[in-house]
């Protein structure tokens, strides 16, 4: 142990925290998906309720609604899109379902958006509604 230089040592330990560090942030992320896995009350876990909304309202998207989807989602890192894509169509189609719309509206994209969004993320989420233009005044009650 004398022969070992102290600056092995200290990278060692270094290394040794960085790997300790990676992997708490990644059971973290893991554990926020075992928890939307988990089954609620009803039976269905939130996941499924996801994946229910999509479907029934898949018939209902026009390629507006999907082509602002897409701008919706842009902001979101290309690591997470996937899955904020996701949950946010599911609100949005269940709000053009339990609304009984025809098709899925740029009103129905806004109001989805707002709701899916995380409160912490609200600050953000206006700055890039009214970069992009798009009006949301009608919709301000929604936002903490």
């Amino acid at each position: 142990m004398n022969d070992t230089p102290n600056w092995f040592m200290w990278s060692i330990a270094f290394w040794t925290g960085v790997m300790v560090l990676f992997m708490a942030i990644g059971g973290y992320f893991m554990f926020r998906k075992f928890l939307k896995v988990m089954p609620q009350r009803d039976g269905k876990s939130k996941l499924d309720w996801q994946n229910y909304w999509v479907e029934r309202s898949r018939p209902l998207w026009t390629e507006e609604s999907k082509q602002l989807l897409e701008k919706l989602v842009s902001p979101v890192p290309a690591a997470f899109r996937d899955i904020a894509r996701h949950s946010i169509a599911a609100k949005i189609g269940q709000l053009a379902v339990e609304s009984g719309a025809s098709q899925v509206t740029e009103a129905h994209c806004i109001e989805g958006y707002i709701l899916a969004t995380p409160k912490r993320d609200h600050r953000s989420l206006k700055d890039f509604l009214e970069k992009n233009q798009i009006d949301y005044s009608s919709y301000r009650h929604l936002l903490g």
